[in-house]
């Protein structure tokens, strides 16, 4: 690669390549460490002595900014000095909104790689050993081959026709989904579902209704565009309908598995909130996001099965059933903002990888996605149910259960007075990786406790992990 420098006419050559070296070292374009071409490379590229290049690196190297090392070539020394002031933040016009961004809490932020800890008890998260390498490899290789017999062109902003097809397939079978292909956009994880329909519904100064308790991503999100977010309390049955404000125009609801608590929506309330929806002029965003996994009772279809009236969409991932990394959701569309989310989605992305998309098609069409989930199912339910044992166990003088019957977390609420905070940093030096309740709690009275996943950790080291949460309890009170 070729270094970016321009020389102009014949005169103070050496000037120029000093200037520009030392201007590309200040301002950081050329980094600490980063190599410089041989000088009679540099020479020949920019048509000049190969003495010009000598001393001007010889001038360099004297004031501090290169060092030559014998053997190896030269190089921007490490202690290079530092380009002069920029900008801040509180300097540019629009230090507020930036201010407003920054300030956002990430309260569901992942861990990085090198700060996981030895027992993770985090929800949304899937335990790597259950992905099935092989299957998807041979899906990838696929995917590959598709994409070398295409033109190279852009593809569709509302995901491959085969990828469509796959998911109403799917969802259809597994949630009782009524859609076809064409209701189907694809999406970049489910986040970006939510970003698509806030983009097009909202406007600054607009009320979105959600769940207290609730997901604070999509809180943080509908506020960041403007809205202003209405907390309706829940109860054992979801959302209290007749909280929903006057004026709301978009309501967001975890129906299958309320989020953080667990519970599912009762029929009575989810045909309220259907009607209410329609009173409003409201769109309803469904967030179905790891119903998948039932362990009892009667399955529930989704709430986008009993609309009548196309007021839900109905959004989906496969963050929880593969792995997140893979960033690949969905949103079902009723056709009031189907052509509004499109064009959102083209503004936004273009489309979301094709790669992902083939090989994703033919992971679902092949089988091989339902087979993964029910494999997951047997695993889950069992970690599920000794974690569950635990809590009625040695555990139960601190914490009790919310019923719930789906999805990979549960909701553990505190039953005496208990320092969340400092169970979790001392639980944290004993590598046990454990996450608060309460930050999921916004204008609703707070119940401290526990949000406990279970699909990252592996079944064999529930016991180890409880066991030292359950000797710090001790230690602590």
């Amino acid at each position: 690669m070729e270094l970016h420098i321009v020389i102009t006419g014949r005169k103070d050559l050496a000037v120029q390549l000093y200037q520009q070296l030392r201007e590309a070292i200040a301002s950081g374009r050329l980094a600490a460490g980063a190599q410089l071409p041989p000088s009679r490379l540099l020479a020949e590229q920019l048509g000049v002595s190969r003495k010009t290049v000598s001393d001007t690196y010889a001038t360099l190297t004297y004031e501090g900014l290169l060092v030559g090392k014998t053997g190896s070539g030269t190089f921007v020394n490490a202690w290079a000095p530092q380009p002069g002031r920029v900008q801040t933040a509180t300097d540019l016009a629009c230090a507020a909104n930036l201010a407003k961004w920054a300030s956002l809490p990430s309260p569901m932020r992942h861990p990085t790689r090198d700060s996981t800890l030895r027992y993770e008890f985090i929800g949304g998260a899937t335990s790597r050993n259950q992905f099935p390498q092989d299957e998807w490899r041979r899906c990838t290789q696929d995917a590959l081959r598709r994409i070398a017999q295409h033109s190279g062109f852009y593809s569709q902003p509302e995901g491959l026709p085969a990828l469509r097809s796959a998911i109403a397939g799917h969802i259809a079978f597994s949630r009782g989904v009524k859609c076809r292909d064409s209701d189907i956009v694809v999406t970049s994880g489910a986040q970006q579902a939510l970003d698509l329909i806030a983009r097009v519904v909202l406007e600054p100064g607009t009320i979105v209704a959600m769940e207290d308790p609730g997901y604070s991503p999509a809180r943080q999100l509908f506020m960041a565009m403007g809205a202003r977010v209405a907390s309706v309390p829940v109860d054992e049955d979801g959302i209290q309908v007749e909280g929903i404000p006057e004026g709301t125009r978009l309501i967001y609801v975890t129906p299958s598995h309320q989020f953080p608590l667990g519970m599912p929506m009762s029929l009575a309330r989810r045909e309220a909130l259907l009607a209410r929806a329609f009173k409003l002029g409201a769109i309803i965003i469904e967030d179905d996001y790891d119903s998948e996994f039932r362990y009892s009772g009667r399955p529930t279809d989704s709430l986008q099965s009993m609309d009548t009236r196309g007021v839900v969409t109905y959004v989906g991932t496969f963050s929880k059933t593969l792995l997140p990394e893979l960033r690949l959701g969905y949103a079902v569309l009723p056709p009031a903002i189907h052509g509004a989310v499109l064009k959102a989605k083209q503004l936004t992305d273009q489309h979301s990888s094709t790669l992902a998309q083939w090989a994703l098609a033919k992971f679902i069409s092949e089988g091989y996605l339902l087979k993964h989930i029910r494999r997951c199912h047997t695993v889950y339910a069992g970690r599920r149910e000794r974690i569950l044992q635990r809590l009625a166990g040695d555990l139960s003088p601190w914490f009790e259960v919310v019923p719930s019957v789906a999805g990979f977390h549960m909701a553990a609420l505190c039953k005496v007075p208990l320092s969340i905070t400092l169970l979790i940093e001392m639980a944290r030096e004993a590598g046990v990786g454990l996450y608060p309740l309460h930050v999921f709690f916004h204008d609703a009275p707070v119940r401290p406790g526990l949000i406990i996943g279970f699909g990252a950790i592996e079944t064999l080291d529930i016991d180890p992990a409880l066991d030292k949460v359950r000797d710090i309890l001790q230690q602590i009170g």
